[in-house]
């Protein structure tokens, strides 16, 4: 997902889509120890939204 996308969203979407986020890593992390994850690369790819959420929330803190 794009920063701009992110930005546009309100604060509780924003906390809403990071806890699916997580849960979504977490459900991975089983897979991988399970020895079948399908697409591995969507790992990074959901570390960096996790990461743009985060940056996001922690800018509007700081205003």
């Amino acid at each position: 997902m794009k920063a701009q996308e992110l930005r546009s969203l309100s604060q509780e979407e924003l906390l809403q889509k990071e806890k699916s986020l997580l849960e979504e890593l977490s459900a991975m992390n089983m897979q991988r120890f399970a020895g079948r994850v399908e697409k591995p690369h969507k790992f990074k790819l959901i570390r960096k939204d996790i990461a743009r959420i985060r940056t996001i929330l922690n800018n509007r803190k700081d205003k």
